[in-house]
């Protein structure tokens, strides 16, 4: 009785914390109404008295919450106080819901987060983000003729204007944040005429908070210099200097706040070098960074869309199929209104289009976009448009708070999803009685729906977001009062806000090779910080601790020494998320167990790490655990009472012994996510069952590692051979692993046995009949690709890197055995879903039989081959009518030719040095054609607009291109094309 009477209190305490989550958030909404209902003038009574109850609640939770948050180590010695707080709390949640139920009837807009004033003091420090952009442009988002003219015109001017002193000259591009100086730069950095004419380019990212060691380090390495990790500037300055001495240079200077990354620090090791005719493109918000590097007059200054080309823009972020097409035309005239109320701005237009996919296609719903009262908003700083508040504006409240979150992360360091997602959970900012997770993909979903933040394309499965300029200013200002963002350079700047100011929320980016770094001292008046958010280098002395933020719910550090914090650690009571990622610390400290509240843990990258304490077995609520890429040699015994955990990566597998085994996975039920590595210490495949990996019905995600045996070249290290025996061993330890049938993606790394998993090969069932993405790595021993993976009905990507042993891929590929008892009418083409398919490393692989009646990847848009001996593509891949639009092939050995692809625009060929026909591509657009030195014929291309050969050792133009001209027999296949981009090179020069 008594043990249950202890439970019952301590399960009653811990509900106190969530409770109050769930108060301050219903306070954070219901307070942003009353600035709404504060500009009004109300007669009505019933929303006077509703307006008055609210006032009377918000002043009286605020004293219950100062009553009870801060001495809630006090509660927990009391458990009766405890529970009266409890009691009190959740009658105030109820009253509060009844209050905001009562708000709907009132129509108020949330206005709290932008109240008026203090828009004039730092304001602009806000919009300080450190903005990582590179001379790769999606050229989907170029609309109309007018950036094609001012690409022209630069280009033409760089190109004829004559120095009037001096090597190179330097020309600028001006305009406001999101009006696409970028894209308009990016363009000219990818024209052909102008790359032609320069023997080396260059792009560099600047921004305000630029590290000027790093700056020279960069554009060191990409004038293919070596900076040797040199720091000194009179060390780096003449490197520079001797790497670029002699070459015509094109340099592009993107974001420039402050003339001094040129004139101090770039300028004089470049402009006495560098060959005549060389030139430098700035692009900046500020005229006074063109008027002080001296730019030619007059600058460039960029105009913002003409109404029909933002009326494009607009379509194609609405626009989703034909007759979607056909339906928006028809609302061109409210269109063009909602336009102009953009102002020509292109960022503008593309989150509006966001915020209308979110709308029904009726004149009515469109109508109520443009005449929301919210366009009159006036206090936002110049650089911010009010079309991105709009559309933060119609998000709902609690998306908003993840949102202006989201706003204040680092620009320089890489956030998953799943990180971000961990970041809100903490703060409570998901309440939900079932997923919080997935509740976290749905607000993100979200996100990107409306354009807030946009997908980094490297990545699958929008793992990995950006967020621009524009956007990330406008929610660093709204969140001013409660966050700051702080960057490198800005040591003295961010001092005096902390001095100044209490926040919540704090997030550092600082360089490691600042000699004024931040002292961690420094923050320690922040008592009340929810959010520690530090990437990069900061100043430790001894006694520098954890102590001073007692509230702190989520602390990540990345790339930093804080290995003399972690002894503090444990006084963190309210600690949610704490991730030490690429740190320097050897150990968790073993009072980490005492860390109640604790929810998630990420160690991934701490090389020094070898084990972590066993207290951490009595983290109870712990959700995600990622030991990914640390040194675990094993995890305590008694894991498998963390039941209520949703992602473990990085569990390094063992059978028995001092750590705990596979078998503690088994009751791990509610996993969503696990990476299991070193499966190759695993000897029975009874061990491997244990883990029951097929009962986790919740599992969407699944990683499986083995040590890689392959070296270098693609093939298998001879100290690293496998017998016979190991195959046989990993095989069956493999097929103990089949995942359940929500899985939808899953990575195999290091695998040597010589078939495939069983789950993953033919079979009357589909275990895997929800999969959407496929990674294999270093498959050592496997000689046939899977022939399961046809039949599955959501398979989008397949990757494939490094299977040394297939030489072969058979009809069974994509016609699996019970295929054959079909006739052909009633056979589903397989692989229905395809889109992309990257096969790379196969470096055996001579022969792919597929032939042409076969139905097959009816939607890939996107092939790629890589290192193989493929002798020739085959029959049906360009047999039939199919979307194909990319197909990229390097090095692929005895291919001969390339030939009747109907839908292919772009082919991408490299040292492919047995190929020596292309023809019959009838729609192809660009072609890039690299050290493919026997390529004699190139036929049939009538829609070719861009060509692009390369081949440094190039003495003659080639033969397929020898009687090119007017009177030329082949003048036909070229009169059309634009550009033709021709490399040879003699000794260290280029010829053109």
């Amino acid at each position: 009785m008594l043990t249950e009477m202890v439970s019952e209190e301590v399960h009653m305490l811990l509900g106190v914390g969530d409770e109050i989550d769930k108060m301050d958030a219903k306070l954070r909404d219901l307070k942003n109404f009353l600035a709404d209902a504060d500009r009004r003038n109300i007669t009505d009574t019933s929303v006077q008295e509703w307006v008055a109850q609210l006032k009377r609640a918000i002043v009286g939770p605020s004293k219950v919450n100062c009553g009870c948050f801060n001495p809630l180590l006090f509660c927990m010695r009391n458990p009766s106080h405890a529970r009266d707080i409890g009691t009190r709390i959740k009658a105030l949640n109820k009253r509060l819901d009844a209050i905001k139920e009562r708000s709907t009837a009132f129509s108020f807009i949330n206005l709290g987060s932008y109240e008026e004033g203090s828009s004039s003091v730092h304001a602009a420090r806000s919009s300080d983000v450190r903005r990582e952009t590179s001379g790769e442009f999606d050229r989907q988002g170029i609309v109309g003729e007018k950036i094609e003219e001012d690409t022209r015109k630069l280009v033409e001017m760089m190109l004829t204007e004559k120095e009037s002193n001096g090597n190179i000259m330097v020309f600028a591009a001006v305009g406001v944040g999101g009006i696409g100086k970028t894209t308009l730069a990016q363009k000219i950095f990818n024209d052909e005429a102008l790359n032609a004419d320069f023997e080396k380019t260059i792009w560099l990212s600047i921004n305000k908070d630029f590290d000027k060691v790093e700056l020279l380090r960069t554009i060191i390495t990409q004038a293919e210099g070596v900076h040797g990790g040199e720091k000194a500037l009179a060390v780096l300055q003449p490197i520079l200097a001797a790497t670029l001495k002699g070459k015509k240079l094109f340099l592009v200077l993107d974001d420039v706040w402050n003339h001094g990354a040129w004139d101090d620090f770039l300028k004089a090791p470049l402009a006495n070098v560098v060959a005549r005719g060389s030139r430098v493109l700035v692009t900046t918000r500020d005229e006074r960074v063109a008027r002080g590097i001296k730019a030619v007059l007059p600058y460039h200054h960029v105009d913002k869309l003409e109404e029909e080309d933002a009326w494009l823009l607009l379509k194609k972020q609405v626009v989703s199929s034909e007759a979607d097409a056909r339906e928006i035309d028809i609302l061109k005239d409210i269109g063009l209104q909602i336009i102009a109320k953009c102002d020509g701005l292109p960022l503008a237009v593309k989150v509006m289009g966001g915020l209308l996919c979110q709308k029904d296609k009726t004149y009515h719903a469109w109508e109520m976009v443009l005449h929301d009262s919210i366009w009159s908003v006036s206090e936002m700083p110049e650089e911010l448009n009010h079309t991105v508040y709009l559309s933060y504006e119609d998000l709902p409240p609690r998306i908003k708070q993840c949102f202006l979150y989201y706003s204040l992360l680092p620009k320089s360091a890489l956030f998953l999803r799943n990180n971000i997602i961990g970041m809100w959970i903490s703060e409570g900012f998901l309440h939900s009685s079932e997923d919080l997770e997935e509740f976290g993909r749905e607000y993100y979903k979200q996100l990107i729906l409306r354009n807030l933040i946009e997908p980094n394309t490297r990545y699958t499965d929008q793992t990995v977001c950006n967020i621009h300029d524009v956007v990330r200013s406008f929610g660093q200002f709204v969140a001013r009062d409660e966050a700051l963002a702080a960057h490198s350079g800005e040591t003295s700047f961010v001092i005096s806000k902390l001095k100044a100011q209490k926040f919540l929320r704090l997030s550092l980016e600082i360089q490691a090779s600042e000699s004024d770094g931040l002292d961690w001292s420094s923050l320690e008046a922040q008592q009340t910080l929810r959010t520690l958010i530090s990437v990069g280098h900061i100043n430790m002395k001894p006694g520098d601790s954890l102590v001073n933020f007692p509230c702190l719910r989520t602390l990540h550090i990345k790339s930093a020494h804080v290995a003399a914090l972690l002894e503090s650690l444990h006084k963190l009571k309210h600690m949610r998320y704490l991730s030490l990622e690429e740190t320097d610390i050897s150990s968790l400290p073993d009072c980490v167990g005492k860390m109640k509240f604790l929810q998630y843990i990420s160690l991934k990258g701490c090389k020094q790490i070898v084990q972590v304490p066993h207290s951490i077995v009595m983290l109870e609520q712990l959700r995600y655990l990622d030991l990914g890429e640390a040194n675990i040699s094993g995890i305590p015994k008694g894991f498998s009472a963390l039941t209520n955990l949703r992602t473990v990566l990085g569990f390094p597998a063992s059978e028995d012994g001092d750590y705990c085994s596979l078998e503690e996975l088994g009751p791990l039920s509610r996993l969503k996510d696990l990476g299991i590595g070193g499966l190759e210490n695993i000897i029975g495949p009874l061990f491997a069952a244990k883990a029951r990996v097929g009962d986790k019905v919740h599992l969407t995600n699944l990683r499986l590692r083995c040590g890689s045996r392959l070296g270098d070249d693609g093939l298998i290290k001879e100290e690293d051979s496998v017998s016979e025996e190991e195959q046989r061993q990993i095989e069956k330890v493999f097929d103990e692993l089949c995942p359940p049938p929500s899985l939808e993606y899953l990575h195999i790394s290091g695998y040597f046995g010589r078939r495939l998993p069983r789950w993953m090969m033919s079979s009357l069932e589909l275990p895997l009949k929800s999969l959407r993405i496929l990674f294999t790595v270093d498959l050592a021993c496997c000689t046939q690709l899977p022939d399961g993976l046809c039949q599955l009905p959501y398979l989008e990507y397949i990757q494939i890197n490094h299977d040394p042993a297939i030489k072969h891929v058979g009809p069974e590929f994509i016609q699996s055995y019970h295929h054959h008892n079909h006739h052909p009418s009633q056979m589903v083409a397989a692989f229905p879903k395809l889109q992309r398919m990257w096969l790379i490393g196969m470096v055996e692989w001579e022969e792919w039989e597929w032939e042409e009646q076969v139905q097959a990847f009816p939607v890939l848009q996107q092939l790629m081959i890589k290192q193989c001996k493929l002798k020739c593509l085959p029959p049906g891949l360009s047999s039939q009518e199919r979307v194909l639009n990319k197909l990229t092939l390097y090095y692929v050995q005895g291919l001969i030719s390339v030939e009747n692809f109907p839908s292919l625009v772009e082919l991408k060929l490299f040292k492919n040095i047995d190929l020596v026909r292309i023809t019959n591509l009838s729609r192809l657009q660009k072609l890039a054609i690299e050290k493919c030195r026997k390529l004699k014929v190139l036929d049939g291309v009538p829609a070719l607009q861009r060509l692009v050969l390369s081949d440094n050792d190039m003495e003659t133009i080639p033969e397929y291109m020898g009687a090119v001209g007017q009177s030329g027999p082949e003048w036909d296949k070229f009169s059309h094309v634009e550009h033709v981009k021709v490399y040879a090179c003699e000794g260290g020069n280029s010829r053109k």
